[in-house]
């Protein structure tokens, strides 16, 4: 009975070891199926993961409000149309400080107001302050690149033109910016859907003209000299971009 028990118990061992190895052999191993299903799923998943994280990086551009906009915002709020007109009148008187008693400036700047409610003249005067320097560094270095993003293409064509025209005599400038004294708006008006503010600036500028040979021909490495330069801004109001471009330059009056 031992020998027998013992045998049969042995053989039992022997063919549930055969069962499992085989079992093990079947579930452990990956058919090219397999490994092309989980190949599939990771990258699915690994695009996903992408995709979320580009959605979560997207800023959602403010929209431009018009005065109907801004009305019904206000009411969804509590405030009432004599709220946001009593603001449009705070605007507007704003301004007047930009126009220096000129009541033709006032005028076109209440109307670019009114055709862009997002127009802020003290902004605008700071950024044309900032383009002005960035402008007359740019056209003395010859630098285009800068030139082009920020003139329109009759004005960049000009500019472009003295600077090749500079180039071609082995010229170049010398040029540091001491600051701007004054920067005032003199005209400002809406032509169709386009805002065009003009401003008058008054700077200090240390400049020199040197040949090829680096000779100065014109100007002075070592004096300040006081320039003056009235600009034209314009901006499309339907564009999203809020930049603005110089469109004129002229001599002062």
């Amino acid at each position: 009975m031992d020998g027998s028990f013992n045998l049969i118990t042995l053989l039992s061992i022997i063919v549930a070891g055969i069962v499992i190895f085989k079992l093990r052999s079947v579930l452990g191993q990956r058919s090219t199926d397999d490994e092309e299903r989980i190949d599939r799923n990771n990258r699915a998943q690994r695009e996903a993961e992408r995709e979320q994280a580009a959605r979560d990086k997207v800023v959602t551009l403010p929209q431009r409000r018009g005065p109907a906009d801004q009305q019904a915002a206000a009411s969804a709020v509590g405030a009432t149309a004599a709220d946001v007109a009593t603001a449009t009148a705070e605007a507007e008187a704003k301004l007047k400080s930009f126009a220096n008693g000129d009541a033709a400036v006032e005028h076109g700047l209440i109307k670019i107001l009114q055709a862009d409610p997002a127009f802020d003249a003290g902004h605008f005067l700071n950024g044309s302050k900032q383009a002005y320097e960035m402008l007359v560094m740019a056209f003395a270095e010859g630098n285009r690149k800068v030139l082009k993003d920020l003139l329109s293409r009759e004005v960049y064509d000009g500019f472009s033109a003295a600077i090749a025209d500079r180039e071609s005599r082995g010229e170049q400038i010398d040029q540091s910016f001491v600051g701007i004294n004054k920067a005032n708006i003199v005209e400002a008006e809406m032509k169709g859907g386009s805002a065009q503010v003009t401003v008058k600036f008054v700077s200090q500028l240390i400049s020199a003209t040197r040949d090829k040979t680096g000779l100065v021909t014109g100007g002075d490495p070592q004096k300040i000299k006081e320039v003056t330069d009235v600009w034209t801004f314009a901006r499309d109001i339907s564009a999203r971009s809020p930049n603005w471009r110089l469109i004129a330059t002229q001599s002062p009056g």
